[in-house]
């Protein structure tokens, strides 16, 4: 009772943008409000609640390999840290910095 509603979701990947933004556009044809797209770094996504109340998400990636092979270099870095300190790590901050905002 005391989680967000946003936080329980699940997620599917679509393969770009392009269909990221027809889902979007068909979604909200159909009635239902739309989140985003929202920027998250390496992937783009939007959200949205189905007839039975269940938040959905539709995510596209956009990183880089070089923006994965760093996320893949730091994991464990910040899986140790989030083990100690129980706080989200900082390692990836780098990843919110939108360039199209």
């Amino acid at each position: 009772a005391n989680t967000p509603t946003w936080v329980q979701h699940i997620s599917f990947e679509v393969p770009d943008m392009d269909a990221l933004n027809a889902a979007k556009a068909h979604i909200e044809a159909q009635g239902i409000g739309v989140i985003g797209p929202t920027f998250h770094g390496i992937f783009r996504s939007i959200y949205f609640f189905d007839l039975n109340g269940h938040r959905l998400e539709l995510a596209c990636n956009i990183g880089t390999l070089e923006q994965q092979a760093e996320l893949k270099r730091i994991a464990p870095l910040m899986l140790e840290e989030w083990s100690r300190t129980k706080r989200a790590p900082r390692h990836a901050d780098w990843l919110h910095n939108d360039p199209h905002v």
